[in-house]
Order: structure tokens, then sequence, then C-alpha cells
């Protein structure tokens, strides 16, 4: 399968959810982007990777984890947004120590988060872009967001927000939680699974 160049365009907070963030990446040569639904946290760390002149005043997790690699010659060459399953990017960073390359999964917002800090490539296969990858229309411009982004990233940040959460879990039987903090726990969607345990907390 062939790969293809990412970059990041930028990230889009949701108006209308609160803490809700799209990370967008743009297809190197192409039209497409790519988004993808990321917490709080990691749109902060990435924001700061981004804006070179914001060094917070102590290290971030992300900064700690770039300066414990360099103190032990880890590099990491790349990192490749290799599968998507129900909605979720699962990405592998390509790492490098005394010329022996070693692959660590991680997750999508993590992997970019370092991917920043080593200035390493980002690249995904083409039919994770073709399947998930979307034209966003009257931007020629890639690195600036237009309205029209806004809009369609606010809608996409809205629909994840509906089918990754149940507000009616009081409805839900014990089993039927549990069953699903094991999806949202495998599915690495944490915020539901604490509300899922939160939850369970109550019944027990």
């Amino acid at each position: 399968m062939s790969l293809v160049r990412l970059n990041i365009k930028g990230i889009s907070y949701s108006q209308t959810q609160n803490g809700a963030y799209a990370l967008i990446l743009t297809e190197q040569g192409g039209d497409r982007k790519l988004p993808i639904v990321i917490g709080a946290f990691e749109a902060q760390s990435i924001a700061i990777a981004l804006e070179k002149e914001i060094k917070p005043p102590r290290p971030l997790t992300h900064d700690l984890f770039k300066n414990f690699a360099d103190r032990f010659d880890v590099v990491i060459k790349q990192v490749i947004i290799h599968k998507l399953v129900d909605g979720v990017f699962y990405s592998s960073i390509i790492c490098e120590r005394d010329n022996i390359e070693e692959i660590v999964d991680a997750r999508t917002s993590d992997a970019i988060s370092l991917a920043l800090r080593f200035q390493a490539p980002i690249f995904t296969y083409k039919n994770i872009l073709d399947k998930a990858g979307i034209f966003l229309k009257g931007n020629t411009n890639p690195e600036e967001f237009t309205e029209d982004d806004e809009i369609l990233m606010d809608e996409i940040l809205l629909e994840d927000e509906t089918s990754s959460s149940d507000s009616d879990y009081n409805k839900m039987s014990l089993q039927d939680l549990h069953d699903k903090l094991d999806q949202a726990v495998n599915s690495e969607d944490y915020e539901t699974a604490a509300q899922l345990r939160d939850e369970i907390s109550k019944r027990n």
C-alpha cells in the first residue's frame, strides 16, 4: 500500500461542543483533509508545538518524552497512521537507536505531538485517506482556516459527540454499561470510558 505524506493544517475548536477539538491534516500535493477528533490536553500539546514562541515553564508530557529520548539517543524517524476502525485512528511511531529501528504503537494524537517535536514526517496509507479524507471547499490557502472549514469541522465534532456519548446511561443495564466500557477502552475513547465508569460506580 502506498503512503501519503500529511501536513498539519491546524486545530479547530467546536463552537457547540465544549472541550471538543479536531486536528486537521492535509494531503501533501492534494486537496483532501483528514480530520481527527482529539482531547483538550492533546490539542494544547500540539498547539504549543506549533507555536514556536510559546515555551511552558515546565515540560509537558510530550516535551518530557522528547527530553528523555534525546538523553538516550532515541530518534523518531516518522509517524504512520496505519489503521482506521470504527472512527478511531491507530498510529505507529518509527524510532531508531544505534541504527536499530523499532515500531511503537501509539494514540494518533500522541504520535503527532511527538512528530512535531522531533520534526518527523507524518504519513498515512492511501486507502485510509480514500475512506476518511474530505474536501474542504473554497479554501485555496492550505495554511488558513476559512469560515467553511470551521462550519464543517464543527459538524464533524458534533457527529462524533453524538455517536461516542450516551446521555441515557442511567437507562442501561449494568451489563450493557460494562460492555460499553470495554468498547470505549478498546477504541481508546477514555472520556466516554470515564463517564461509564462513574455510572457503574453509582450502581455498586
